[in-house]
């Protein structure tokens, strides 16, 4: 068995194999790869998402009652609604060109309840009182929670 002996030669080939992911796991390794850095990706994100920090019923009023917020909406843009120190409540849905598919413009009020923020539109959402869980991801960002459980993101404009 010497240098020119494949068996050998075989033989080292198959160690160096076993230290890359296909050795490892054959074929399979891009897959297994890719599944990894996935799950890895989720923890990151539900550990971010765990140590957000919940709103208060102080953090409500300090950080979003009086100025106007931006929802972000799922085909791009944003959706401006007003929470007014009155406890006031309107929003424009014209300049995303919402005024197809609903009346564009829309008014009513808010109130806290249990350190939720929660609105009841005159026509928007049939007029159905709607509350929210508020997180916060950055000093001027938000995620939102709705009591039916939609959520989504926001962001905190200058004061009205």
């Amino acid at each position: 068995m010497g240098a020119s002996d494949p068996t050998v030669a075989l033989d080292r080939s198959n160690v160096g194999a076993a230290t890359t992911w296909n050795g490892w796991f054959g074929s399979k390794g891009a897959t297994l790869r890719t599944i990894f850095v996935f799950v890895v990706y989720i923890l990151l994100c539900s550990i971010a998402y765990a140590s957000s920090e919940r709103f208060t019923e102080q953090d409500i009023r300090n950080s979003i009652v009086g100025k106007r917020v931006f929802l972000a909406v799922p085909f791009g843009g944003e959706f401006p609604l007003n929470y007014r120190t009155s406890g006031e409540l309107d929003g424009s849905g014209e300049a995303l060109g919402l005024g197809r598919y609903m009346k564009p413009r829309d008014r009513g009020r808010w109130w806290i309840d249990a350190d939720r923020l929660c609105q009841k539109f005159e026509t928007w959402y049939d007029g159905q009182p709607m509350c929210f869980e508020i997180y916060r991801i950055d000093p001027k960002r938000v995620q939102w929670i709705r009591n039916n459980g939609q959520k989504g993101t926001a962001r905190i404009g200058p004061p009205l």
